[in-house]
């Protein structure tokens, strides 16, 4: 009976071994997954680290007309104060960086490993995307940003997110309590990166919140207020984010290499951050928008919706209004608004990843990057490149 007693135990222990195993491994690769010895090859690699879906190239890719005789100027300015453009470059750890003038690539370069055909990890550059198909079923009149999100989700009644309105998930103006400071190992945005690893669904960990702020007074960024989102459209439509991202903007907007969604163990997108993609297609969506809904020959969102993703509505969406906000940024629906008087709006990922746009300039600049040192602080690190890219703006017609 002992001998019996002792082999079901040693069995349930292996069995628990088998089952853990998989999940401490990718534990392990969570917790150093910025360090600098590795982050070059988990950003271009994410699918070797993580589940994915794969969103196919478009049938119609859009390729755009190429000639590279834009010059980076040598220096910027930030506050008065010089900052030499090569040095910052390598200082953020720079791996592609791609400039559009008037429909025309002017500038490509890609260092460190990364070249032309290769995904890269978007973190929060996601989020633009994502907002980007609430869009389209806004358009469509499947989705009313003014109803609450358990309207569309049920069983967030009780939740935080209960009473929450779709605009105000797309304003990251939920209410909703959490911490989103990488260099805090206890944050939230940590503790949900481990809770990911281990296998907790991403929509569990999003019922686990709590309520902080009124919805729609207070802007404060919410990583799972994107998640909510992507619960919203699957919930809508029936469909995956990754087949909703191919049917209404990689086919259409003529994206020229397939790419991938990060996704839990339920097979739900992490479209907070996980979008895998190259730095020509993430610079399309800048296009997109730069064009008022229109690209490729489609009219993928309306330049209504175009309009009002660019343009804060609120006091606590404007710029410099820190009574408001917890950022001195403009947002709205998942687009950063500078503080300058510029026809500008940016897309931001964590560890320097970005797809900026200048209307005026007929501008778009996308750059994506393994900054490492970001998790330990980088201050102004986002005022010196939106003071770089401006700089390119106010430089590019002069060197026509």
């Amino acid at each position: 009976m002992k001998k019996k007693i002792f082999i079901i135990l040693c069995l349930g222990i292996i069995t628990t071994v088998i089952w853990l195993y998989p999940k401490l491994v990718r534990l392990n690769k969570v917790n150093h997954l910025f360090e600098k010895e590795v982050i070059l090859e988990n950003f271009q690699h994410m699918e070797n680290i993580f589940p994915v879906s794969k969103i196919n190239a478009s049938s119609n890719p859009l390729v755009l007309a190429e000639q590279i005789d834009y010059q980076l100027p040598k220096e910027f300015l930030l506050n008065d104060k010089p900052i030499n453009t090569e040095s910052f470059l390598q200082d953020t750890e720079t791996e592609g960086l791609l400039i559009i003038h008037k429909d025309t690539i002017v500038y490509e370069d890609y260092q460190l490993g990364l070249d032309e055909e290769e995904t890269h990890i978007s973190w929060s550059m996601s989020k633009s995307f994502v907002a980007t198909l609430i869009g389209v079923f806004v358009d469509q009149g499947k989705i009313d940003i003014d109803k609450k999100v358990s309207h569309y989700l049920p069983h967030f009644v009780g939740s935080a997110y209960e009473n929450v309105r779709v605009k105000d998930l797309l304003n990251m103006s939920s209410g909703v309590a959490f911490n989103e400071d990488y260099g805090d190992f206890y944050s939230d945005i940590n503790r949900f990166g481990r809770s990911f690893a281990m296998g907790t669904s991403l929509e569990n960990f999003a019922l686990s919140l709590k309520k902080d702020k009124p919805p729609g007074t207070y802007n404060h960024y919410v990583s799972i207020d994107t998640q909510v989102l992507g619960l919203i459209l699957t919930a809508v439509s029936g469909e995956s984010v990754t087949s909703l991202t191919q049917k209404y903007i990689w086919e259409p907007a003529g994206m020229e290499d397939s790419a991938t969604w990060i996704i839990d163990n339920t097979g739900m997108e992490v479209v907070l951050g996980g979008l895998n993609a190259t730095l020509r297609d993430f610079s399309k969506l800048g296009l997109l928008y730069l064009h008022n809904g229109q690209l490729n020959g489609q009219n993928i969102v309306s330049p209504e919706w175009i309009f009002d993703a660019t343009t804060p509505d609120a006091k606590h969406l404007e710029a410099n209004q820190l009574e408001h906000s917890s950022n001195p940024f403009g947002y709205a629906y998942q687009w950063w608004l500078p503080r300058f008087p510029a026809n500008d709006f940016f897309a931001n990922g964590i560890y320097s990843q970005y797809i900026y746009i200048n209307r005026d300039q007929d501008l778009v600049i996308a750059k994506l990057s393994a900054d490492y040192k970001f998790k330990t602080g980088r201050k102004l690190i986002r005022d010196k490149h939106l003071a770089l890219f401006q700089h390119i703006a106010s430089d590019i017609e002069i060197q026509k």
